[in-house]
């Protein structure tokens, strides 16, 4: 598999497994028991896709996971703020920069 592959692959298990949790997150506050459950149902078939995602391909992800983790973040940032209303707080962006410099220079030693 190649390295964009590779990376594309991460991008879409992270938006995947950010996604999944928000949509748990969604149930666990939802106000009725027929919308906390279907938030509940579509959660674990996301978080199952994730799942599935991410551990397919036959790649040596210890490699990757530098990548993987900066994705997480900004894609789990997007939904905090976009989803949910939440601001990143300074400590929060400073510490973001650092894991995406981290997972830049794990992708340079590819």
């Amino acid at each position: 598999m190649s390295y964009a592959v590779s990376l594309v692959l991460l991008f879409l298990a992270a938006v995947l497994e950010a996604g999944g949790d928000a949509l748990m997150r969604l149930g666990i506050y939802s106000p009725t028991t027929v919308r906390r459950s279907l938030f509940f149902l579509v959660g674990c078939l996301v978080l199952t896709t994730y799942g599935y995602t991410v551990n397919a391909p036959r790649w040596d992800f210890g490699p990757l996971l530098g990548v993987y983790v900066a994705f997480f973040f900004l894609v789990a940032q997007l939904i905090a703020y976009f989803t949910f209303g939440q601001k990143p707080s300074t400590s929060t962006v400073v510490g973001g920069l650092l894991i995406l410099s981290g997972g830049r220079i794990d992708s340079l030693g590819k």
